[in-house]
Protein backbone atom coordinates (compact mmCIF):
# COMPACT_ATOMS: atom_id res chain seq x y z
CA UNK A 1 0.00 0.00 0.00
CA UNK A 2 1.30 3.65 -0.64
CA UNK A 3 -0.36 6.51 0.36
CA UNK A 4 -0.40 9.83 -1.86
CA UNK A 5 -1.27 13.10 -1.58
CA UNK A 6 -3.48 14.21 -3.87
CA UNK A 7 -4.36 18.26 -4.36
CA UNK A 8 -6.79 19.76 -6.56
CA UNK A 9 -5.93 23.19 -8.36
CA UNK A 10 -7.95 26.21 -9.47
CA UNK A 11 -6.42 25.92 -13.02
CA UNK A 12 -2.85 26.35 -12.28
CA UNK A 13 -1.57 22.86 -11.97
CA UNK A 14 0.33 22.17 -15.15
CA UNK A 15 2.46 25.51 -13.66
CA UNK A 16 2.37 24.02 -10.22
CA UNK A 17 4.06 20.66 -10.82
CA UNK A 18 6.53 22.23 -13.34
CA UNK A 19 7.93 24.12 -10.48
CA UNK A 20 7.31 21.11 -7.74
CA UNK A 21 9.37 19.01 -10.26
CA UNK A 22 12.49 21.72 -10.16
CA UNK A 23 11.92 22.63 -6.61
CA UNK A 24 12.40 18.88 -5.13
CA UNK A 25 13.89 17.16 -8.10
CA UNK A 26 11.34 15.10 -9.02
CA UNK A 27 9.78 14.49 -12.61
CA UNK A 28 6.66 14.62 -13.75
CA UNK A 29 5.56 10.81 -15.45
CA UNK A 30 2.08 11.77 -16.37
CA UNK A 31 0.26 14.91 -17.70
CA UNK A 32 -2.81 14.75 -19.57
CA UNK A 33 -6.01 17.67 -20.38
CA UNK A 34 -9.19 17.37 -20.25
CA UNK A 35 -9.26 17.73 -24.11
CA UNK A 36 -7.14 15.28 -24.16
CA UNK A 37 -8.84 12.84 -21.93
CA UNK A 38 -12.68 11.07 -22.96
CA UNK A 39 -13.79 13.06 -20.39
CA UNK A 40 -13.09 16.69 -23.00
CA UNK A 41 -16.77 16.71 -24.56
CA UNK A 42 -18.24 16.83 -21.41
CA UNK A 43 -16.34 19.90 -20.01
CA UNK A 44 -14.93 21.96 -22.70
CA UNK A 45 -14.28 24.71 -20.96
CA UNK A 46 -11.49 23.06 -19.06
CA UNK A 47 -9.87 21.70 -22.46
CA UNK A 48 -6.38 22.79 -21.87
CA UNK A 49 -6.38 22.36 -18.20
CA UNK A 50 -5.31 19.19 -15.99
CA UNK A 51 -7.43 15.98 -15.57
CA UNK A 52 -4.39 14.21 -14.21
CA UNK A 53 -1.19 14.98 -13.10
CA UNK A 54 1.38 12.34 -11.55
CA UNK A 55 5.26 13.83 -10.16
CA UNK A 56 7.56 11.41 -8.56
CA UNK A 57 10.33 12.29 -6.43
CA UNK A 58 12.14 9.04 -6.26
CA UNK A 59 9.97 6.86 -4.62
CA UNK A 60 7.08 9.07 -3.58
CA UNK A 61 4.33 10.67 -5.64
CA UNK A 62 2.24 13.34 -6.02
CA UNK A 63 -0.89 13.75 -7.81
CA UNK A 64 -3.23 16.77 -9.04
CA UNK A 65 -6.22 18.18 -10.87
CA UNK A 66 -7.46 21.27 -12.10
CA UNK A 67 -10.86 21.03 -10.73
CA UNK A 68 -14.11 23.01 -11.84
CA UNK A 69 -14.25 26.43 -11.05
CA UNK A 70 -17.57 25.48 -9.05
CA UNK A 71 -15.78 23.04 -7.02
CA UNK A 72 -12.48 24.28 -6.41
CA UNK A 73 -11.91 25.14 -2.13
CA UNK A 74 -9.09 26.70 -1.13
CA UNK A 75 -6.67 23.44 0.65
CA UNK A 76 -7.27 23.34 4.27
CA UNK A 77 -6.73 21.33 7.57
CA UNK A 78 -3.70 19.40 6.14
CA UNK A 79 0.57 20.23 4.89
CA UNK A 80 2.43 17.95 2.31
CA UNK A 81 5.21 17.90 4.38
CA UNK A 82 8.86 17.63 3.35
CA UNK A 83 11.03 15.49 5.40
CA UNK A 84 15.12 15.98 4.80
CA UNK A 85 18.88 15.66 6.23
CA UNK A 86 20.42 18.43 4.69
CA UNK A 87 19.53 22.09 5.99
CA UNK A 88 20.79 24.07 3.06
CA UNK A 89 18.60 21.75 1.29
CA UNK A 90 15.86 22.78 3.44
CA UNK A 91 16.09 25.99 3.13
CA UNK A 92 16.61 26.31 -0.92
CA UNK A 93 13.16 24.25 -1.13
CA UNK A 94 11.46 26.08 1.68
CA UNK A 95 12.63 29.75 -0.09
CA UNK A 96 11.09 28.50 -3.70
CA UNK A 97 8.41 27.35 -2.11
CA UNK A 98 7.57 31.03 -0.46
CA UNK A 99 8.10 33.11 -3.78
CA UNK A 100 5.01 34.64 -4.34
CA UNK A 101 3.40 32.87 -1.63
CA UNK A 102 2.79 33.62 2.50
CA UNK A 103 4.88 32.34 5.31
CA UNK A 104 3.24 31.44 8.11
CA UNK A 105 6.01 30.65 10.03
CA UNK A 106 9.64 30.94 9.14
CA UNK A 107 12.26 28.28 9.02
CA UNK A 108 14.08 27.83 11.92
CA UNK A 109 15.93 25.41 14.31
CA UNK A 110 13.54 23.96 16.70
CA UNK A 111 13.70 21.31 20.02
CA UNK A 112 12.70 18.74 17.34
CA UNK A 113 14.55 19.49 14.49
CA UNK A 114 17.86 21.73 12.59
CA UNK A 115 14.84 23.28 10.57
CA UNK A 116 11.24 23.43 10.46
CA UNK A 117 8.70 26.08 9.13
CA UNK A 118 5.20 26.33 7.43
CA UNK A 119 5.05 27.98 4.18
CA UNK A 120 2.10 28.27 1.48
CA UNK A 121 3.46 28.65 -2.00
CA UNK A 122 1.59 30.57 -4.56
CA UNK A 123 -0.66 28.17 -5.57
CA UNK A 124 -2.45 27.56 -2.43
CA UNK A 125 -0.86 24.50 -1.55
CA UNK A 126 0.39 24.58 2.45
CA UNK A 127 3.99 22.94 3.28
CA UNK A 128 5.97 21.93 6.30
CA UNK A 129 9.41 21.50 5.61
CA UNK A 130 11.26 19.50 8.50
CA UNK A 131 14.77 19.01 8.59
CA UNK A 132 17.60 16.93 10.76
CA UNK A 133 14.52 14.87 13.05
CA UNK A 134 16.32 14.18 16.01
CA UNK A 135 15.83 10.33 15.85
CA UNK A 136 13.80 10.07 19.71
CA UNK A 137 11.28 12.23 17.89
CA UNK A 138 10.99 10.89 14.49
Amino acid sequence: MQICTHLSFNGQCKEAFEMYARCLGGEIVFLQTWGESPMGSTFPDLANQVIHATLMVGDQRLTGVDTLASDYRKPQGFTVQVNLTDAAEAERIFATLAEGGAVPLALQKTFWAERYGLVTDRFGTPWEINCGLKPDLG
